[in-house]
């Protein structure tokens, strides 16, 4: 059964998105580079428009909190009326080679940005999309029966699950 909600009906419903979004550490996470600039892309595009509704709730938008714990993502979901649901714990040793290719990429990309070849520049950047949507796919799927949500929304994720595991060293 295909839980995702498609974007005509998100936008139906201003209440399956994500209000505000943190993640734990935030301040420890460095201000420079791509690493930087994917993280504040992928909190404001959350914060703008994503398609995000828990199965079990349907008072959104929604406050989202995400941390590492002991080597799982946690969830932790406030909805609109500010009450708590119950949080959502995923292992990330699925994640582990995606997010090993992430940070690849993202050492290829800044040492090409220093000999400013755009060629080579672009052929990261599609990498990099196409490491972020197998990314998403994963999380989608690992979350279907508890939160539903579009490419774009967990793309977005991805990308901060990413910062967060680096942050903790779980390599």
């Amino acid at each position: 059964m295909d839980r995702t909600i498609s974007p005509s009906n998100a936008r139906m419903n201003e209440t399956s998105k994500i209000r505000h979004v943190s993640i734990e550490d935030a301040q420890a996470i460095s201000s420079g580079g791509l690493i930087a600039r994917d993280r504040n892309i992928a909190l404001t595009d959350l914060q703008r428009g994503s398609v995000f509704q828990p199965v079990a709730d349907e008072n959104g938008p929604y406050d989202l909190a995400l941390s590492v714990e002991e080597n799982r993502l946690v969830f932790r979901i406030t909805n609109a009326a500010a009450r708590p649901l119950p949080a959502l714990a995923l292992s990330l040793k699925p994640y582990s080679r995606l997010i090993k290719d992430y940070f690849i990429i993202v050492d290829s990309y800044n040492e090409a940005i220093k000999g400013a070849n755009p060629s080579r520049i672009e052929a990261i950047d599609m990498g990099r999309r196409g490491l972020h949507n197998e990314g998403a796919s994963l999380l989608q799927e690992r979350l279907e029966d508890k939160i539903s949500m579009d490419q774009d929304t967990a793309r977005r994720l991805f990308t901060l699950i990413c910062i967060l595991y680096s942050e903790k060293i779980i390599f």
